[in-house]
Order: structure tokens, then sequence, then C-alpha cells
């Protein structure tokens, strides 16, 4: 089964846990992602969990997507941070490296592809 690359439907997120931390002024989001074992990544699933909980303006970081073993089930656990800076001074800076890089490689891709569109070649007219 295909799915989009957009993942439009959003009823495949099951919540576990989504707990207010007021000491570390984060939350934090436990969820399933039914179906999609081995296909998602963390940028999609961070992306997927922001539209769900309407998340705009707020740092969604992905800590960690865990396959479930036999299953095509993810669990995916997330904090939001409200301030960047903040979140930075938590969490560890290899993430934000990896995320980073995650970002910069999508975006070459992106201008890859709107360089060379492809289009199917204009045939000539024969004239007789």
């Amino acid at each position: 089964m295909k799915y989009q690359k957009d993942f439009g439907y959003m009823s495949i997120i099951q919540t576990i846990t989504d707990v207010d931390n007021t000491f570390l002024s984060r939350r934090e989001i436990t969820c399933n992602f039914a179906g999609l074992g081995g296909k998602l990544k963390s940028l999609e699933a961070a992306d997927m969990i922001t539209k769900e909980f309407k998340l705009d303006g707020k740092v969604v970081i992905p800590i960690r997507l865990k396959t479930q073993v036999g299953k095509s089930l993810v669990t995916g656990i997330f904090y939001v941070y409200n301030d960047e800076a903040l979140a930075k001074k938590h969490i560890n800076p290899t993430i934000f490296s990896r995320l980073e890089k995650t970002k910069a490689k999508n975006a070459e891709a992106e201008a890859a592809a709107k360089e060379s569109p492809t289009e199917a070649p204009v045939e000539e007219e024969k004239t007789e």
C-alpha cells in the first residue's frame, strides 16, 4: 500500500500520553502511528504532530521513534517548547545537528527537483 508523502490523514495517530511538564516548561507527547512501520521519518512525524495538535509557532522536537517488533506500529516521543532557546538549553545538541542536517538535505533535494523539471520533450512538427 502506498502512502501519500504528506500523510494527509490524521486518524492514524493515537495519543498515549500528553503531559505538561511545568518544571521544564515543555509539553511531552507520546503517540502511536499505526501502519507506518519503516516508512515514517522524524521530520514527517513532527509535522504530523504539529498539525494534529495545532502547534503552529511552537518548537516540536522528535526525541525517539521506535518501531514495534512484528507490527507496523511506531511509537514516538515528542517535546514541545514555546521557546527555541530553552529547547537548545535542555536538549542534547546532537539532536539539533541531526535535525538541521535532515532539513538541509530536504531543502537541497527540493531545489534540485525545481531546477530540473521532468517535462515531456516537445516534439517538432513535421512539414511535408
